[in-house]
């Protein structure tokens, strides 16, 4: 099996890994899989409920076994969850089975792409409690600097923060291909 025949696209929460990966999959001709969505439809709910419900601990033990299944096939583009790479587990299979592409975003630019979200189960609160844009701000930072130690261990990093999609599509598939044939 070849290391290059997989994409892993890291990230935080809205840095368009869910939106962007299918289209460099279907640029590829590969097939995309959002870990998150696989998750919820195994489970039959949403990441927010099984977060509520069964609590943080389950649902990263359940996304590392979907990883590991999903990663026994070749010429896919996976969309990670944003703290898939802070499992040490789940990073080794990711750096031994593919190449993990890191969509880096300014803590600003995700300010304005969170603040009206409520299916986000660790700024939930602060949507629903309409907090100023200074603690939302705050929280983004904090947990983006504990995540990025993971994030800057990616094989390559596109910035995705004021970038059109078609623009950053074209920019990754580029590479993906060099990566993959060794040529432009």
């Amino acid at each position: 099996m070849e290391k290059n025949k997989r994409i892993y696209l890291t990230g935080f929460m809205t840095s368009g890994k869910s939106t962007i990966g299918p289209i460099v999959a279907n640029v590829l001709g590969w097939k995309f899989f959002d870990l998150d969505k696989v998750i919820e439809e195994s489970e039959n709910e949403t990441i927010v409920n099984i977060f509520k419900i069964k609590g943080e601990p389950y649902f990263r033990n359940l996304e590392t076994e979907t990883l590991a299944r999903l990663s026994g096939d070749e010429n896919i583009v996976i969309a990670l969850g944003g703290g898939t790479l802070a499992n040490e587990k789940n990073l080794d299979l990711i750096r031994n089975k593919g190449t993990i592409v890191y969509l880096k975003v300014s803590p600003e630019v995700l300010y304005k792409r969170l603040k009206n979200k409520i299916d986000r189960p660790l700024f939930r609160d602060l949507v629903l409690k309409e907090k100023n844009k200074e603690e939302f701000v705050s929280r983004i930072k904090n947990l983006l600097d504990k995540r990025e130690e993971f994030y800057n261990k990616a094989d390559l990093v596109i910035n995705t923060d004021e970038t059109k999609i078609g623009i950053t599509v074209d920019n990754l598939a580029h590479k993906i291909k060099k990566l993959i044939y060794g040529k432009s």
